[in-house]
């Protein structure tokens, strides 16, 4: 048993060989006949822009370069991906956000940073904020008073959750 598929109906292109009993020696779709007229246009309108006259040799140029041109717009167009599909994916790659190239600033300096004689000295607490800075000296040379009674951190090196063997 054979099962036919539908491809056969895609194979065929709309296509437009020219007047009966005088076709053209090339096969164009519609689609590429509409694009070309378009195209033929816009490249007669860039001519005249480049202040390039209406002569045989600027119009045969702008044919061949509406050739070339309609030839790459209808080979990225397929009965998958219709004209508009593929207009409307232009304007988005067209118009999608770009990462930044330009970046602000430039190279690292210290030339603008600001250095001072002195180091800075901390804020001194509200207690202290009475004494002088003599007796701050004085305070700060005396060496520090330790309780006689060793505290728990020292008597004990275990280990939390680590068990130890028992002492004597």
């Amino acid at each position: 048993m054979r099962i036919r598929t539908d491809d056969e109906v895609y194979r065929v292109d709309a296509v437009w060989l020219g007047p009966p009993k005088a076709t053209f020696p090339w096969r164009a779709r519609y689609v590429a006949w509409g694009v070309g007229i378009v195209v033929f246009l816009l490249v007669l309108a860039v001519e005249r822009r480049m202040n390039i006259g209406f002569s045989f040799f600027s119009t045969a140029w702008g044919v061949v370069i509406t050739i070339v041109i309609t030839r790459i717009i209808c080979s990225r167009i397929t009965h998958e991906r219709p004209l508009g599909a593929v207009m409307v994916m232009w304007l988005r790659e067209l118009t999608a956000p770009r990462e930044k190239t330009v970046t602000q600033g430039g190279a690292a300096s210290a030339a603008r940073i600001r250095v001072k004689a002195q180091r800075p000295r901390p804020k001194q607490p509200r207690k202290a904020a009475g004494r002088t800075n003599k007796q701050q000296v004085n305070r700060s040379r005396q060496p520090a008073v330790r309780s006689s009674a060793p505290s728990r951190r020292t008597r004990s090196k275990e280990v939390r959750g680590v068990r130890s063997t028992a002492r004597p």
